[in-house]
């Protein structure tokens, strides 16, 4: 704890072109591996049906999944809860049947060597225009969020500080559905959810630095404005450090032991708060620096005739 409450003294600046050409780089390479390999999208985009079973004993998801693929079902199979709770989702067919006997079917295949009887806990399905609809609302989400912070910092601030959150906004979003890309993680409506809060988070850390920077510049009038942003950052960065250790912690911990079903949700928020933190050092002071922030955008206005006022 000492060392995080002790005041560093790191020349984050003299580096900013090296970050610049770091984060050109996995923007480049993100936007080339959704460009490639897509996203894989979940049932929620897609449509299709999702089926919840629970065994007598738990069974091997691998002999589940050869059973099904025996009878005809391209699906993906996960645990849900406990051991012996299994979710089946079958993408949509061109084969024209109800959920009935498609539930039948798929209870058929998943009978197979079992001893005892397979419970039918719940049958879900998501048209193709449902799924269609769901994405084009995840996308509107997102840019909602990020025209509401460019207005909201806009206001607080100034505008090279509006560019410089969104930028860094922009920058973590891609990267982060650029991992999700590579590694091929569904893609469903927890993952939208986690975007989401990493918006948020990335915020919330430029936010801070942003107010440490305003603080500072009619503080220090005689440094120049790379000196002052490399204060502001060495003075936010205990609380950087600290905010991020302890949320990854929680995530880890989400990520290992909450199941199957929040992976997605779990991997995407570790991602982005890995990369939240670097944009708030790197790409949002860098925007600041490359706009030219300097003490006259942030000095208050003096009223005029407030030299003359005396007060009792």
């Amino acid at each position: 704890m000492k060392f995080l409450n002790r005041k560093t003294n790191i020349d984050f600046m003299s580096r900013r072109n090296i970050a610049l050409i770091f984060s050109a780089v996995l923007i480049v390479a993100s936007i080339v591996s959704l460009s490639v390999r897509g996203l894989n999208f979940g049932l929620d985009f897609t449509g299709g049906t999702l089926i919840e079973v629970a065994y007598p004993s738990a069974p091997d998801t691998t002999e589940v999944r050869e059973n099904l693929s025996s009878a005809g079902f391209d699906s993906v199979v996960q645990t849900f809860g406990a051991a012996t709770d299994i979710v089946v989702r079958i993408p949509p067919s061109d084969v024209e049947e109800s959920n009935a006997e498609l539930s039948t079917r798929v209870l058929a295949a998943l009978s197979q060597g079992v001893e005892g009887e397979i419970e039918m806990r719940r049958v879900e399905f998501v048209g193709p225009q449902v799924g269609d609809e769901l994405a084009e609302q995840g996308i509107l989400a997102v840019i909602y969020a990020m025209v509401g912070v460019f207005l909201y910092v806009m206001f607080r601030f100034q505008w090279r500080f509006s560019v410089g959150a969104v930028a860094a906004l922009f920058h973590d979003i891609i990267i982060s559905m650029g991992v999700l890309s590579f590694v091929y993680i569904e893609f469903d409506l927890t993952v939208v959810a986690a975007i989401l809060a990493v918006v948020g988070y990335s915020l919330n850390d430029t936010i801070v630095l942003f107010d440490r920077i305003r603080e500072n510049f009619p503080r220090y009038r005689k440094r120049q404005p790379v000196e002052v942003v490399n204060t502001s950052i060495n003075e936010t960065l205990s609380r950087t450090l600290m905010t991020s250790t302890t949320t990854l912690l929680v995530l880890g911990a989400l990520f290992y032991f909450g199941g199957e079903i929040i992976h997605g949700f779990a991997f995407t928020l570790i991602t982005g708060v890995v990369v939240g933190t670097y944009s708030s050092i790197y790409v949002a002071s860098t925007a600041l620096l490359a706009l030219g922030v300097s003490k006259f955008d942030l000095m208050e206005v003096e009223k005029e005739g407030a030299a003359l006022d005396v007060r009792p």
